[in-house]
């Protein structure tokens, strides 16, 4: 497959209206937990992007069948599956393979999965998957593959070692199948943490405590079939209040999922960026202030991010950027990736004022004047931030590898194109 370039030409305002995509973090543990039943299952508002349609590959290997019915809906029957040896080079591409392991250990009593790919953003482990599912009744094996194996699942109290997202998404999965009841302890709590409960009480299981960082699970279900309809990504309508705040726009973010998003829109409060709700809509004004409030008493204010329902580590990109073009000084401090800021260089290159203090921690101090440049994307969220900074920039920006950024937003440039972006693909879409 050919690299993917974004040329882009900065210095135009945007306007009108645009709405978010389904929640990429909803969808994969869905589509993984549509193994569960044996039933026929419709997703609805799946966001078709790479990271999607590598997920429903691995389904469709392990004898499910998937089926894109529409531009954003996906029907997928696991009326029987085998648990094969998955494909290295499919699990590779996605740190999501990972979320295959609850529901074939459940259906299969066994599965081998390769080691999971993703972003490169700092070692991101395993040992918290592999801790809630022996406490399950698995039995984990590491060798060049983890292999997974449970004559039968039982219940149990399990506190997680950190509330990581998808060990939590495994667990729950794994849960619903086993027997008794299963109470999970400092479990992750994000929004798709939410939506993949959801959907799992949308197919007969019983759990309380969705949103809290206890959940309590009573099984096994009874698992029927299911139409739902996935949520909106609260990260890209964090990446798009970034945008419209660094070109100056007015935009309106439509089906935003508000009631997610009082950290994000507390986070850019912080940065001197205020928007305004109407009903499920978003609206971002173009008279922001762009003003770094300082804490109380003078000092220099710090945006950090922190598990769900603080501020999302996967917004401290964007947020960077974005304090480039506002004024005053601002420490960011990301506590979760040891290699998620190192694309600051990049927007140093383009004339922003930054200190990387270390591995976690940079300040910013705007607002500075970016000239378009050449970038190389690392991650989806950096290579999301990166194309922010070239639409505001001076001059003509060119992104490689913006098949990252397309990991996890879905025609972005079209859809940016259609509120006056000047972004250019290479190769053009044929579709």
């Amino acid at each position: 497959m050919a690299p993917i370039q974004y040329i882009v030409e900065g210095g135009h305002r945007l306007s009108g209206s645009i709405e978010p995509s389904g929640n990429k973090n909803s969808a994969l543990p869905i589509i993984a937990a549509a193994l569960l039943t044996e039933h026929p299952v419709t997703l609805e508002n799946v966001p078709r992007i790479r990271d999607t349609e590598t997920l429903v590959e691995l389904i469709r290997s392990v004898g499910a069948s998937a089926e894109w019915t529409g531009r954003n809906t996906l029907h997928i029957h696991a009326k029987s599956i085998r648990a094969a040896d998955l494909d290295p080079e499919l699990c590779v591409r996605i740190r999501a393979s990972i979320l295959l392991a609850g529901p074939l250990l459940a259906r299969c009593g066994e599965v081998m999965l390769p080691p999971p790919g993703g972003d490169v953003i700092g070692r991101r482990r395993l040992d918290t998957h592999v801790l809630a599912l022996e406490q399950l009744g698995a039995k984990v094996t590491a060798t060049d593959r983890l292999e997974f194996r449970a004559a039968r699942l039982a219940g149990a109290d399990v506190f997680l070692d950190e509330p990581s997202v998808t060990a939590t998404e495994n667990a729950l999965v794994a849960a619903v199948a086993a027997d008794g009841v299963t109470i999970l302890r400092n479990a992750a709590s994000e929004p798709h943490v939410q939506d993949l409960a959801n959907f799992l009480v949308a197919l007969g299981a019983r759990i309380e405590g969705i949103g809290t960082n206890t959940m309590v699970i009573h099984g096994p279900a009874t698992l029927g079939e299911a139409t739902y309809r996935i949520q909106p990504d609260h990260i890209e309508v964090g990446s798009l209040i970034g945008l419209a705040a660094v070109t100056r726009s007015q935009l309106r973010i439509v089906r935003s999922g508000v009631e997610h998003l009082r950290s994000i829109r507390m986070g850019f409060e912080r940065l001197g960026i205020v928007c305004r709700v109407e009903g499920d809509d978003l609206i971002v004004p173009s008279n922001q202030t762009l003003k770094i409030q300082d804490d109380f008493g003078g000092h220099v204010p710090k945006l950090e991010d922190q598990p769900w329902p603080a501020f999302p580590a996967d917004l401290m990109s964007i947020a960077i950027v974005t304090a480039t073009q506002c004024e005053g000084v601002i420490l960011m401090f990301e506590k979760m990736f040891e290699s998620r800021m190192f694309f600051v260089d990049k927007l140093i290159a383009m004339g922003a004022r930054i200190v990387l203090c270390d591995p976690h921690r940079a300040i910013i101090a705007g607002p500075s004047r970016l000239r378009g440049a050449s970038m190389i994307s690392p991650d989806i969220r950096a290579g999301m931030a990166m194309l922010l900074a070239a639409v505001c920039a001076e001059g003509t920006s060119t992104i490689n590898n913006a098949d990252q950024i397309e990991r996890g937003y879905e025609r972005i440039e079209e859809r940016l194109n259609a509120l006056g972006a000047k972004i250019k693909r290479v190769p053009e879409r044929k579709s």
